[in-house]
C-alpha cells in the first residue's frame, strides 16, 4: 500500500462505491481514467488504470516486483499477504503463467471489491483466503515448511503495519515457509517508528542477506530478504537479466538494479558480487 503520490490526487474524483466494516470505511473512486481504493476516506491503498487493468500503476507495487531480478520461477507457489485492490496478484497471474498464488486478506469487503471493481479474476491459480496474515502463516508451519518460492508482504494501512504482523515471531514463521533459496519481499514505510525495528528483526533473521530499494518520491522502501541457500549473484549477469526482464515484464528493472546497488553499500557484498 502507498500513502501518497497518487497520479491524480488533486483532481475531483467520482465516488463509485462505499462500504464499512468493523475496521472502518472503504471507498472506490474514479478520476481521469484511474480507479483508486481508499480506507477511511483518504489513504490510498491501490490504483488501476481503467483502460489497462493489468498494468502496475503505483511505483511501490512496481518495485515490489524487483525480486524477479534474482529468481526464476516456473511451477512455483507464491504467497501474498495483503490483497488491496489486487494489483500485484493480477500482475503476477499475467506475467508468471505457471505459478500458483495464495493471497491472504484480512477484510472480506476488500476481497469483494477487488473482484468487483478492480478486475481481479477468479482464476484456478489464485486462491484468496480471508484471514489474519499472522494467524494464517502460523497455522501452516507444520504442513508447508519450505513451501513458497517468494512471500510478498504488503500489509500497511493508514497507521502502519498491523500489530499481529509487526513482531519477530511473524517474520520467523515467514522464513520457515520459504524455500531455502526463497525471497521475502516487504513493503516498508521509512516514516514510521516501526521502520528501524523491522529492519533489525528481519535483517537478523536473514543473516544480513538483505537489499533495500527506496521508491522515488514516496516513503516506501521495499526490503528484499534472501534465505540461506540463495546464491551470490553476479552483477554482470543481473544487468543482462534486467534488460531481458524489461522487454517481457514492462517494468524498469535496470533502474531497480542501479538503485539496489547504489542504496546498499553495507549489504551488497552479501548478495551481489562484482
Amino acid at each position: 500500500m502507498q500513502p501518497n503520490a497518487f497520479p491524480c490526487q488533486n483532481m475531483t474524483a467520482t465516488p463509485i462505491f462505499q462500504t464499512h466494516d468493523l475496521l472502518g470505511g472503504i471507498d472506490v473512486r474514479d478520476v481521469d481514467g484511474i480507479r483508486s481504493l481508499h480506507f477511511n476516506s483518504e489513504p490510498l491503498q491501490s490504483a488501476m488504470v481503467l483502460s489497462q487493468p493489468d498494468h502496475l500503476l503505483l511505483a511501490y507495487a512496481q518495485a515490489m516486483m524487483s525480486w524477479r531480478l534474482f529468481a526464476d520461477v516456473d511451477d512455483d507457489d507464491l504467497l501474498l499477504i495483503g490483497l488491496g485492490g489486487g494489483s500485484l496478484a493480477k500482475y503476477m497471474l499475467q506475467q508468471l503463467p505457471h505459478c500458483r498464488i495464495e493471497a491472504v486478506e484480512y477484510r472480506q469487503a476488500v476481497v469483494d471489491i477487488a473482484h468487483t471493481y478492480f478486475d481481479l479474476p477468479r482464476d484456478d491459480r489464485l486462491n484468496v483466503v480471508v484471514d489474519d496474515g499472522a494467524r494464517y502463516v502460523s497455522a501452516r508451519i507444520e504442513l508447508q515448511q519450505a513451501f513458497y518460492r517468494v512471500i510478498l508482504l504488503d500489509a500497511f494501512d493508514a497507521t502502519g503495519m498491523a500489530p499481529t504482523l509487526c513482531n519477530p515471531a511473524f517474520f520467523a514463521h515467514c522464513k520457515q515457509l520459504l524455500k531455502t533459496d526463497g525471497i521475502l519481499v516487504v513493503d516498508l514505510w521509512n516514516s514510521t517508528e516501526q521502520f528501524m525495528q523491522l529492519i533489525s528483526w528481519i535483517g537478523g533473521l536473514f543473516d544480513a542477506k538483505v537489499l533495500f530499494l527506496p521508491v522515488e518520491n514516496v516513503i516506501n522502501v521495499i526490503g528484499l530478504f534472501f534465505n540461506k541457500e540463495t546464491p551470490l549473484y553476479s552483477l554482470k549477469a543481473l544487468k543482462k537479466r534486467a534488460i531481458a526482464l524489461e522487454k517481457t515484464h514492462h517494468l524498469p528493472f535496470k533502474q531497480f538494479l542501479k538503485a539496489l546497488v547504489d542504496s546498499n553499500p553495507h549489504f551488497i557484498k552479501n548478495v551481489i558480487t562484482a
